[in-house]
C-alpha cells in the first residue's frame, strides 16, 4: 500500500479573530470566520477603479472598526478581477476583487478579498474558506483563539 503524504497541521481559529492586513495598513480588524462563505469580502466604500500605466487599479476607503465610521483607511491596490458574487440571502452582485496579505496569528499570506459595502453587517471583514483552506480549523464555538484584542486604539 502506497503511503500518503501527511498534511501540516493546521491552526485553530474561532468563528471570530483578530486579524491584520498589512498591505491596506490595516494593523487591526475583527473578523468573522465563515466555512459558508466561499470567498473572503471587506468592507469598502467610495470605491473608483482606475487604470495606471496600463494595469487596472482600485481606490477605496475602510472602516476597520465596529460602528466606528470616524476611523477611515485610504487603500489602492491593482484589481485582480471583477466577479458576481452571491451573498447569503441569495442576491447577486458584481464586485472587484484584490490580493492583500493577512496576517493572522503567527501566518501572512496572500488572499482574494472582495469589496462590497457591509455597513449593516456585524463585521467589516469576512473570511471565507478559500482563505482558510488548508491553513486553519475552526472551532464554532470559541473566539479570538489567534490574537488577543489591541490594548488601544489603531491609527494610522
Amino acid at each position: 500500500m502506497e503511503s500518503r503524504p501527511q498534511p501540516q497541521p493546521a491552526g485553530l481559529v474561532g468563528w471570530r479573530e483578530w486579524v491584520a492586513l498589512p498591505g491596506l495598513g490595516v494593523p487591526a480588524i475583527k473578523a468573522k470566520i465563515d466555512t459558508g462563505a466561499k470567498t473572503s469580502a471587506i468592507h469598502a466604500w467610495d470605491v473608483r477603479h482606475f487604470t495606471r500605466d496600463g494595469v487596472e487599479h482600485v481606490r477605496f476607503k475602510l472602516h476597520p472598526e465596529q460602528k466606528n465610521d470616524a476611523h477611515e483607511i485610504a487603500c489602492e491596490c491593482p484589481l485582480l478581477d471583477t466577479r458576481v458574487v452571491t451573498s447569503s440571502n441569495g442576491m447577486r452582485q458584481r464586485r472587484f476583487v484584490i490580493v492583500t496579505d493577512l496576517a493572522m496569528g503567527e501566518q501572512t499570506y496572500p488572499i482574494e478579498l472582495t469589496l462590497t459595502n457591509r455597513d449593516t453587517m456585524g463585521f467589516r471583514l469576512l473570511i471565507g474558506r478559500q482563505a482558510l483552506n488548508g491553513r486553519w480549523v475552526v472551532d464554532p464555538a470559541r473566539s479570538y483563539l489567534t490574537r488577543d484584542k489591541p490594548k488601544k486604539k489603531v491609527t494610522r
